[in-house]
């Protein structure tokens, strides 16, 4: 018998069974979709990492202290001096104080305060939308002004100019000084410019009564003095700490693989538990294979006497449960890509980018686990002694 007279056959059976076929391949569905869907999902989530750390440029260097004791201690004037070096252009310490308490008139919400130097804004890539940013003065005379993100300015004051105005920070009085434009994730600050708060170091440092700096921010003139630039703040703090130990030193590229890594293996974490829907899925193809080989025993017994050989049993039974996990693979490749460009509409965060290769090994997988899941059924018909299926009502 020709194969396509097989898938032919094939198809009857589906078109005959509509409602048992769908429930068989509901598993197969599942899968693929979920499968095409997490990986849009991933693709776009690490697009956009890669664009936010193309934003910032290439020269950022990322001082975290991780340490206790001696090894949580910088101090601001000490680390400035390395301005002084060619091959770092410039720096901004910064210390955070998540979830503060921001009151104006009878508005209060938690945002996050950042206390940090002139040079923050221009190492972030950020704009200012009205006023001023922090200066050198500000921090030299402990300034209590207060720099908004976009968002938090909405927030309290809506369309009015804030600038002059004064809000509360955690009981302590600041007066705004300036507005950022909007900007969107600073994904290496771990921070929103759009949802903080900006005020002096030194300011924060007392007002808050807030500890060391653990977080600096670093700039190589150019990306050729970036190793230049490390290898110096490494030295210096190895130097300062006495140890190679307890900071962590790292540059654009190097902070854009680790965040591009840790969100593929969250990714192929979710798609290994998607893969589990096709397997369940194959599971639901090899039942339904064998409650049809048991209905079909008759015809099975039919055609062997007309001289059907045993590999034309095996492979129509074999085609059967092939086209039926083929055809759940179409149906949720279409499902799952339907759902990859619908979902940034629900969530416009989230860009999703569709992957033709992983659509297709999908697809391709499907297949496979039905010719796999439909190999003993087809196997069990194909061994049916004519004698025995036609003595079967």
């Amino acid at each position: 018998m020709k194969l396509f007279e097989l898938i032919y056959m094939a198809m009857r059976t589906v078109v005959n069974n509509p409602m048992r076929t769908l429930l068989t391949m509901l598993g197969v569905i599942i899968g693929v979709s979920s499968v095409v869907t997490l990986v849009a999902i991933g693709q776009g989530t690490s697009a956009s990492i890669e664009k936010q750390y193309e934003a910032l440029g290439t020269n950022l260097i990322v001082v975290n202290l991780m340490g206790n004791g001696r090894a949580t201690q910088l101090v601001y004037n000490d680390l400035m001096e390395l301005e002084k070096l060619p091959e770092i252009q410039s720096i901004a310490p910064t210390i955070v104080k998540s979830s503060s308490n921001i009151k104006y008139d009878r508005t209060q919400e938690k945002y996050t305060v950042v206390g940090t130097n002139e040079n923050y804004l221009t190492l972030m890539k950020g704009e200012i939308g009205s006023g001023r940013f922090i200066s050198s003065a500000d921090l030299e005379f402990r300034n209590q002004i207060v720099v908004l993100g976009t968002n938090v300015a909405k927030k309290y004051f809506g369309t009015l100019d804030p600038i002059g105005e004064d809000v509360n920070i955690d009981g302590v009085v600041f007066t705004v000084v300036g507005v950022l434009k909007e900007k969107g994730s600073n994904i290496s600050g771990g921070v929103s410019l759009d949802d903080t708060a900006f005020v002096p170091l030194v300011t924060a440092q007392r007002a808050f009564k807030l500890g060391n700096i653990r977080t600096t921010y670093l700039e190589a003139p150019t990306k050729d003095q970036l190793t230049d630039a490390q290898n110096t703040i490494t030295q210096y703090l190895t130097y300062k700490f006495k140890s190679t130990t307890g900071y962590q030193v790292q540059n654009q590229d190097e902070l854009m693989k680790a965040r591009v890594a840790a969100s593929s293996s969250l990714n192929n974490q979710l798609i290994s538990v998607a893969c589990i829907s096709l397997l369940v899925g194959g599971i639901g193809i090899m039942n339904i294979m064998l409650v049809t080989v048991s209905e079909r025993t008759r015809e099975i017994g039919i055609r062997k006497s007309i001289g059907a050989k045993r590999r034309n049993i095996l492979m129509q039974f074999l085609i059967e449960a092939t086209v039926i996990s083929g055809l759940g693979g179409i149906i949720g490749l279409l499902l799952g890509s339907g759902l990859a460009l619908a979902w940034p509409l629900f969530n416009p965060k989230q860009a999703t980018v569709l992957s033709f290769d992983v659509g297709l090994y999908s697809f391709l997988f499907s297949v496979g686990v039905g010719m796999i899941f439909g190999l003993y059924p087809a196997n069990k018909a194909s061994k049916l002694r004519p004698i025995d299926a036609l003595r079967t009502d």
